[in-house]
């Protein structure tokens, strides 16, 4: 299908649908880096007119039109199989009653139904593409295109049929400013080993600063993991504030000295770190995954490559220009940089099914500019 004048009247307008995961509401209370994405994405390619309709579980929190597979979302089931699959279902059957041009799929069972529909799939890479997941997209094959958040995360899968490379985005004027800081240190994420909270709180002891820690708790492992690490390093200056919703945690970014980003895996992104930044709050991080490319080192955070590094990095911290930081977001990580990159992908992949040779997305990639 082509595009058509969408509700703004453009004559280039294109009617997208975007099929969420099934975990939470966009966007999310608290926790939900895809979410916060996916809401931060709807609503800028709604601003440039786009006519979007928005496929999810629980209650809508955006412009676009919603059409939910739950009436609630199965946040507390996480991790099954059942909801996920029955909402690729539901998801699919919504979809097919749309006049599309394009779907934007970010769930996990989703893709599995884009050969099945005329109009072609992109879907949004946020997690691993290596071992099983890397054989799934493998497996999926030409039926979608694939964009991934970081160049890190595409080298580790070269082969697989990538339309190009996006960052991840935000509402950098939604972030507070602050440009005197605290002097406490802050660790923010899912209660996870990859994600280091207890290396932050070695880390933080070591530079004799004061850490605290909010982070989403919920699943089995993430309990396992907080009680046999972290609760045993808490004390008067290791402090956990539980998870933080979305007020709270602008005002731990905005306050703390800098954020402390010690990830023990490839992070294929890593919102809260652009979320730091839009705040004047520097990172210090373990240079893994995308983290070279979202901090520019020695002016936006401190990038190390050892965790013995990284209490000198947290006095240096100090040192960095918060005004920077903030620089930094706006002109790299805004939504609207974002935005604009993920109409340019669609609009190729619309074109390349449409060329009487039947285009491929191979040809097609966008790095990162």
């Amino acid at each position: 299908m082509t595009a058509t004048t969408g509700v703004s009247g453009r004559s280039d307008a294109m009617r997208i649908v975007m099929i969420a995961p099934p975990w939470y509401n966009v966007p999310p209370l608290g926790y939900g880096g895809i979410e916060s994405m996916l809401a931060e994405l709807v609503a800028g390619l709604s601003r440039r007119g786009h006519d979007i309709t928005l496929i999810g579980a629980g209650k809508a929190g955006t412009s676009a039109r919603f059409l939910p597979t739950y009436d609630l979302a199965p946040s507390a089931r996480i991790g099954e199989s059942l909801p996920e699959v029955l909402h690729a279902a539901k998801a699919y059957g919504m979809a097919a009653g749309l006049d599309a041009d394009i779907v934007h799929d970010h769930s996990l069972a989703g893709p599995l139904t884009a050969s099945a529909r005329p109009v072609p799939t992109v879907i949004t890479c946020h997690g691993e593409v290596e071992g099983e997941l890397g054989e799934y997209y493998r497996l999926l094959g030409t039926t979608v295109s694939m964009v991934g958040i970081s160049e890190a995360q595409r080298r580790i899968a070269p082969g697989l049929n990538w339309a190009g490379v996006i960052h991840n985005a935000i509402e950098t004027a939604s972030f507070p400013f602050r440009e005197d800081k605290e002097d406490w240190v802050l660790w923010l994420g899912r209660l996870s080993r990859d994600k280091g909270a207890h290396l932050a709180i070695d880390v933080a002891r070591a530079a004799g600063r004061r850490i605290l820690l909010a982070g989403k708790l919920i699943e089995p492992g993430e309990h396992d993991y907080f009680e046999q690490q972290v609760r045993p390093r808490l004390g008067p200056d290791a402090e956990y504030l539980g998870e933080a919703d979305a007020g709270r945690k602008r005002e731990l970014l905005a306050a703390a000295r800098c954020l402390l980003f010690p990830i023990l895996w490839e992070e294929p992104f890593g919102m809260v770190m652009i979320e730091s930044m839009a705040c004047g709050t520097p990172v210090v991080a373990l240079g893994r995954g995308a983290v070279p490319e979202v901090i520019v080192d020695g002016v936006t955070g401190l990038v190390r490559s050892r965790a013995w590094e990284l209490p000198e990095a947290v006095e240096a911290a100090g040192a960095l220009d918060p005004h920077a930081c903030r620089a930094h977001v706006a002109r790299h990580f805004d939504v609207e940089v974002m935005t604009e990159r993920y109409e340019r992908v669609y609009r190729r992949i619309i074109a390349a099914l449409a060329e009487p040779a039947g285009g491929g997305a191979r040809d097609l990639a966008l790095p990162v500019t």
